[in-house]
């Protein structure tokens, strides 16, 4: 598994900063589109797209440029999916109809992934990502109260 460097985190963070910024809060008129995530493998470019193919932003992240592991978009989705959780106050302010989600592609503009989807009340993380939480949690309280 392929382990995303500060320098990535950093990038997709600024990425998903801009893609907010095409969308203000305060703009009444909140369209309806998905936001689409396109990432080249062998040049590690992270393009955000709506759902008419428009660009909003692209960037280059070094860590995916040439990456070859066969694992690499499943590695890609759990990095992006990382992101939007730790942005997800800035991304569900976005004058965006919901729900809207944040679809991962890959260059042929197949969908891979939903990564994340901003509805009303409920924001759905993906279940596999669920799936250790408790464990997680679990530890920190044991690891807590050993203290």
């Amino acid at each position: 598994m392929m382990k995303a460097t500060e320098q990535t985190f950093q990038q997709i963070e600024r990425a998903i900063r801009k893609v907010a910024d095409k969308f203000p809060t305060n703009d009444e008129s909140g369209i309806l589109t998905d936001i689409h995530l396109r990432v080249t493998q062998d040049t590690g470019e992270l393009v955000a797209f709506d759902d008419d193919d428009k660009e909003i932003t692209r960037c280059i992240i070094e860590q995916w440029i040439e990456n070859k592991d066969d694992n690499f978009y499943e590695d890609v989705a759990v990095v992006l999916r990382s992101v939007l959780t730790k942005q997800k106050d800035l991304i569900e302010k976005m004058a965006i109809l919901k729900p809207y989600s944040f679809v991962l592609e890959d260059d042929d503009h197949e969908h891979l992934a939903e990564l994340y989807l901003v509805d009303d009340d409920t924001a759905i993380i993906d279940q596999e990502l669920m799936a250790g939480l408790d464990k997680d949690l679990d530890n920190f309280l044991e690891d807590l109260l050993k203290d």
